[in-house]
């Protein structure tokens, strides 16, 4: 446990003073206070309690709790397996690996139940895991189940020889039948759960590549392959088009037509070379039922 003691020069909320003080986030503050962590006079007080000059203030940091994934016999989509790795077809609304306190039915979860080794270069909440999709993007990832693969397969997609291909479907007709999208990507400044174009330097380079497979009338099917991996890459470069991904709740129409659970976006398409035999191998996975769903009701568009 870690104490940390002062002495307020001034009036005012004690969450703001301890935030001040620390660095805390005041949601930090507020989780610590409401487990009587915050003390004011040695007193455990609520987080918009009220300090006066000369008040002695104390906030305990508990120590970390070690936390690591545990086995949940979870029904997943094995697509190919092998001593080495593990390809998944992994549905709309699952979270890869823990994260934002939530440790529980993630995919990491599953792969533990289901798997007899993963790759622990990553750690004890990411075992495996060599790259991710978003939540509610479905599709084909490759885990990694032992180091030695894991290490090929993340230098194969930074040198871009693993070759990862979405479709999605989006928010008006796009002109152009193929093209390049460059630019820098980092969080956006306004919110930080979102990711946003920003201007050189800022950010990091994301280059996307997209073929357009067919047009209706309000909506497009684009093919999209990624050369680099950024958070949220494709949804934000869908966006920088001024073409988003349908059904996306973060970069999409806040007035949506059809009701889904997330965006339109998934990864049918996985290519790389084995890291142990060097044979070149590829991997298709059929879109899910809500997406042919819809797709059927926009072929009918005039």
């Amino acid at each position: 446990m870690n104490r940390q003691s002062f002495t307020a020069q001034a009036a005012g909320r004690v969450d703001l003073y301890v935030s001040e003080m620390t660095a805390l986030t005041r949601s930090a503050v507020k989780r610590l206070a409401d487990e009587g962590h915050v003390l004011v006079n040695g007193a455990a007080v609520r987080a918009g309690h009220m300090l006066r000059a000369g008040d002695t203030v104390a906030v305990e940091i508990p120590d970390p709790k070690p936390i690591e994934a545990r086995a949940e016999d979870i029904s997943i989509d094995i697509v190919y397996e092998d001593d080495d790795i593990a390809v998944i077809n992994k549905p709309q609304g699952m979270t890869v690996h823990a994260g934002n306190g939530n440790y529980e039915g993630t995919l990491v979860n599953a792969l533990l139940f289901h798997l007899k080794s993963l790759s622990g270069i990553n750690g004890a909440l990411r075992p495996g895991i060599v790259h991710r999709i978003d939540k509610d993007t479905s599709g084909l990832l490759v885990v990694a189940k032992n180091d030695a693969a894991h290490l090929s397969l993340s230098a194969q997609i930074a040198d871009k020889t693993c070759r990862r291909e979405y479709l999605a479907l989006l928010e008006g007709v796009l002109k152009e039948d193929d093209g390049r999208i460059v630019t820098q990507i980092g969080r956006n400044s306004h919110n930080r759960l979102q990711m946003a174009v920003l201007p050189p330097p800022k950010g990091r380079r994301a280059e996307t590549f997209f073929h357009v497979e067919e047009r209706y009338a309000h909506n497009t099917l684009v093919r999209f392959v990624l050369a680099t991996g950024r958070t949220h890459q494709i949804r934000v470069h869908a966006q920088y088009l001024h073409h988003p991904v349908v059904g996306d709740p973060v970069y999409g129409y806040q007035k949506q037509r059809f009701a889904l659970a997330g965006q339109l976006l998934h990864a049918c398409k996985l290519e790389l070379t084995h890291p142990v035999t060097g044979e070149r191998m590829s991997f298709s996975a059929p879109l899910p039922a809500y997406f042919e769903a819809v797709l059927r009701i926009v072929r009918q568009d005039r």
